[in-house]
């Protein structure tokens, strides 16, 4: 239990605040030499943080509880390009707001692929399954109902809460504990200009190649398309993107409305 213990004093000291782990022992695929936990401050405005956090050595939930709970909880993922993990920009800020208005949040801090775990693609969806089962098992400690527990993400952790959407039944990890016997399926998700598809010609290439690696498959590429993978158990989803953007082609956001709109015809 000690490497736990050192883990969350270091993360408090870092002004994180209440966390909880989210593997009882090592998260699966633990390589051999841990990654180093990196807390990189990119603002240049005193008091404002836009911290990006590499080398996740023991993902966990940062918990923001408000001041009267009204019994729903967001587990809040935060993008990156699966690279990095923009805590504050699409962390924190949201659950500011949200805790404001009576929901509880818990900020994802998952493994990031390209650090050294085994099942590299895998890492990312097993830490946001076992993160929604923690959440279940501890609803009632929380005030939390556990049948309103919605997922928020962004750009790449927009990808990452699209998968735990369309994937939270499949079996990615071996039980660890009682909360693996409760579901990972999310009853709300909120996707935030995000990374949809892998394997068409509007990909994200940096999410797609940090998350399956530069030689994926297109076998690969299709079956971590959220797009792809859109059943009727998929809960309902909503979806924000601007026309204009960028780094993210809004065609994400529309593959995934077409496929949730063809899934409902059939």
């Amino acid at each position: 239990a000690m490497p736990f213990a050192s883990a969350a004093l270091a993360v408090d000291a870092a002004g994180w605040g209440e966390t909880i782990a989210l593997w009882p022992g090592k998260a699966p695929g633990t390589p051999a030499r841990l990654p180093r936990l990196k807390v990189e401050q990119r603002s240049t405005s005193p008091g404002f943080n836009d911290r990006w956090v590499t080398g996740v050595d023991r993902p966990m939930l940062m918990v923001r509880r408000p001041v009267t709970p009204n019994g729903t909880a967001m587990l809040i993922v935060p993008g990156g390009g699966y690279e990095f993990l923009a805590i504050d920009n699409e962390g924190e800020e949201q659950a500011r707001w949200l805790t404001a208005r009576g929901v509880t949040c818990f900020i994802l801090t998952y493994r990031l692929p390209g650090e050294g775990w085994s099942n590299r693609a895998l890492a990312p969806l097993q830490d946001a399954q076992r993160a929604m089962r923690v959440i279940r098992a501890r609803a009632s400690a929380f005030g939390i109902d556990s049948g309103r527990l919605a997922v928020l993400g962004f750009s790449a952790g927009g990808h990452l809460a699209g998968s735990l959407a369309t994937r939270h039944a499949e079996r990615t990890y071996m039980p660890v504990d009682a909360a693996d016997r409760l579901s990972a399926r999310p009853d709300m998700a909120g996707l935030i200009y995000p990374v949809v598809s892998l394997s068409a010609p509007f990909t994200h290439v940096g999410s797609r190649d940090a998350l399956l690696g530069l030689m994926s498959t297109e076998a690969q590429r299709r079956e971590y398309s959220v797009e792809m993978r859109v059943t009727d158990d998929t809960p309902p989803i909503f979806l924000t993107h601007a026309s204009d953007d960028g780094l993210v082609p809004i065609a994400n956001s529309i593959a995934l409305y077409q496929a949730i709109l063809d899934q409902h015809r059939e």
